[in-house]
């Protein structure tokens, strides 16, 4: 099965996408999704311009070895942008491997360890009443867990909440599901560490009270504390007995979470801007996390996420897969094969995209009473109309960026 051509279709129905497009000489095509927010044009560029050209001629059965051809043959390693390159071409292959194999993607990888995948929704508001409404809608859609985030008192905008129109740049417009805004410059948010310290412990504690002990219920505090704040909201957070508080400080800085540990019971999901297995090597080696947070998307596709999985394994860590709306219906499906197959499955991120995407790309995954299962199409289920996507060309969009009140730029 030879690759015959290959093609980059960068589309923006509700948002932004970057998928991968592989036709072999049988007239078999395989999709791959290459979605970095906020950054999807450098990794078209390096699909376009420096990895299709090696495709054309290649076996598409041979993925292992395209893999490494990618990863090694470029001498340049590793990245967000180079990953997500990397996976696209992976998901792609494993797509087409299926499909010619007439079976859905998760027989090939061995095949169900369970009948659905748990997942997750976004509750969120700027006050308790509106998480209160938000959670008791995402209940009301069949969700069995729930992430809280909270509007903080005293600040106009933060991650995960409805935006504030006196925030500079911004359009005032919710955006729970997609923070990257259309516009030419990315918005300004604020930030108080102190004030959310204080705030969010009674948040949980007010969820905990109308919603009872038996809800799963999560929280990112999004890379914004240092260790000990991390530690501190942990601790606070314990009688509330959270799912896991995620990224609860920036993941480069890996021996901070020994204090963290140290500290709090609260289970830790770490690695969503993680990239490769080597970036897992200590958090995973010690056991200083929970969860792996990493999105097949931007961790080298299939092969090389299930590597990290099955190496967490060895020590009792379980899968989060990321999957927010700036993963694309392709590089969800991918996710939901790969969380049905592992045996180390923990819980599944789960954001509906909207309908504009879902007039370009037709999606097999199902999603009821709670759980995600991603169909018995051959191959990821996922296809493209290329005609739609045509209509809904790119639109120049940025996450945000945080603000101290003294004006000092944060982690947002």
């Amino acid at each position: 099965m030879i690759i015959k051509s290959a093609d980059v279709v960068v589309t923006s129905p509700d948002r932004n996408f970057v998928t991968l497009r592989v036709v072999t000489d049988e007239g078999l095509a395989g999709l791959g999704d290459a979605t970095l927010n906020g950054r999807e044009l450098a990794v078209a560029s390096y699909l376009r311009d420096h990895v299709v050209p090696l495709l054309i001629g290649r076996d598409a059965h041979a993925i292992e070895d395209t893999w490494q051809f990618l990863y090694r043959g470029a001498y340049w390693r590793r990245g967000p942008v180079t990953m997500a390159a990397i996976a696209a071409v992976d998901v792609a292959l494993w797509d087409l491997k299926a499909q010619a194999a007439g079976m859905p993607l998760y027989q090939l990888l061995g095949g169900a360890s369970r009948t659905g995948l748990l997942a997750y929704g976004h509750a969120s508001g700027r006050d308790l009443p509106e998480i209160f409404d938000s959670i008791h809608r995402h209940l009301d859609e069949g969700y069995r867990a729930i992430r809280v985030q909270a509007g903080v008192p005293g600040l106009n905008a933060i991650y995960g909440i409805a935006a504030n129109t006196t925030a500079p740049g911004n359009t005032g417009k919710r955006y729970d599901h997609e923070p990257a805004q259309r516009a030419a410059l990315p918005a300004e948010e604020d930030w108080d560490t102190r004030a959310y310290l204080r705030h969010i412990p009674a948040v949980f504690e007010a969820v905990r009270n109308e919603f009872g002990p038996a809800l799963p219920l999560l929280h990112d505090a999004h890379h914004r504390l240092t260790p000990i704040e991390a530690a501190r909201l942990g601790k606070s957070l314990e009688p509330y007995d959270l799912f896991w508080l995620e990224d609860c400080t920036p993941a480069e800085n890996q021996e901070a979470l020994r204090l963290v540990r140290h500290h709090t019971t609260t289970p830790l999901a770490i690695g969503e801007v993680f990239n490769t297995v080597w970036d897992y090597q200590q958090v995973i080696r010690e056991q200083l996390i929970d969860y792996v947070r990493s999105a097949v998307t931007h961790t080298g596709g299939v092969t090389h996420l299930k590597r990290v999985l099955e190496f967490a394994a060895q020590y009792q860590i379980k899968s989060g897969i990321h999957g927010p709306t700036d993963i694309s219906p392709v590089g969800m499906a991918a996710a939901l094969h790969l969380g049905l197959a592992i045996h180390n499955f923990g819980i599944q991120e789960y954001m509906r995209h909207g309908a504009l995407t879902d007039t370009v790309f037709q999606q097999s995954f199902t999603f009821t009473d709670g759980l995600l299962h991603p169909g018995d199409r051959p191959g990821l289920g996922v296809t493209l109309d290329l005609e739609a996507a045509a209509r809904f060309p790119y639109q120049a969009a940025y996450l945000p960026f945080n603000r101290l009140r003294d004006g000092t730029l944060h982690e947002w």
